[in-house]
């Protein structure tokens, strides 16, 4: 039987997939702040990988067609590199100040693309090698860069279906890839293994229930919807550091 409090996780842990999904840069920017609450810092980044092996799988099946393969090249490959770099530097660096840097970043930036509404960056290499490699390290480091992944796709301007499933097959590469380098950090543990189900049962269902709102939402109204969410996001960050 599962405890008030393991329930109450579980259920912010299905709104985090849902306004993932409809964000389009998945749930760990919500779910890793949820996690904190109730366990520690890498247990959290332990957790959250796993949590999105599932979460992203179930992306990439339900928007399969959106898939953008050279954007998935692009962003892709530098964001495994540098998972790898901020897995393992989760294990000596203080992440206080990256936090609120990586919060005003997103505050900024998001602001910035809500402005000028009107601006389009075009996904050329350089652009999606600097977007990939610095989301790969936040995910690696703090376990969470899909808000940093969000803030580059957005300002391409991609259509929804293929913004989600890019950005899906790019968390599942950074999952695959910091799963291993936490679980040699010591941050998978067993005892919380039996969340494990749960969670990915979540992912199954929030993906969907987030699938179906989106079909409401015009394609217009998707990039302006995701940047707030970062906006949010951000400034969650930075208040975090200090509660």
């Amino acid at each position: 039987m599962l405890s008030k409090t393991t329930l109450v996780f579980l259920f912010l842990s299905l709104l985090s997939e849902i306004i993932g999904t409809i964000g389009g840069f998945g749930s760990s920017v919500f779910f890793v702040p949820i996690a904190n609450f109730y366990f520690d810092f890498h247990t959290v980044l332990g957790i959250t990988a796993l949590f999105h092996l599932a979460s992203n799988l179930s992306k990439i099946a339900l928007f399969r067609k959106g898939l953008d393969k050279k954007l998935l090249v692009n962003i892709g490959i530098p964001s495994v590199i540098f998972v790898i770099v901020g897995s393992y530097a989760s294990k000596y660096l203080l992440t206080t100040f990256l936090e609120i840097t990586l919060g005003i970043f997103l505050i900024v930036m998001s602001l910035f693309f809500l402005i000028k509404e009107n601006l389009v960056i075009k996904p050329e290499l350089k652009e999606s090698i600097i977007g990939g490699s610095i989301s790969g390290f936040a995910a690696g480091l703090l376990g969470t860069g899909g808000a940093v992944r969000g803030i580059t796709m957005a300002a391409y301007n991609l259509e929804k279906s293929k913004f989600i499933a890019t950005s899906a097959a790019i968390d599942f590469l950074i999952d695959i890839t910091r799963s291993f380098t936490y679980f040699q950090n010591g941050y998978i543990h067993q005892h919380d293994l039996y969340l494990i189900p749960y969670l990915f049962l979540i992912g199954l269902i929030g993906t969907y229930i987030g699938k179906r709102i989106l079909y409401y939402i015009p394609q217009e109204k998707f990039k302006k919807i995701s940047l707030i969410l970062i906006l949010i996001i951000g400034i969650i960050t930075v208040v975090g550091v200090f509660y």
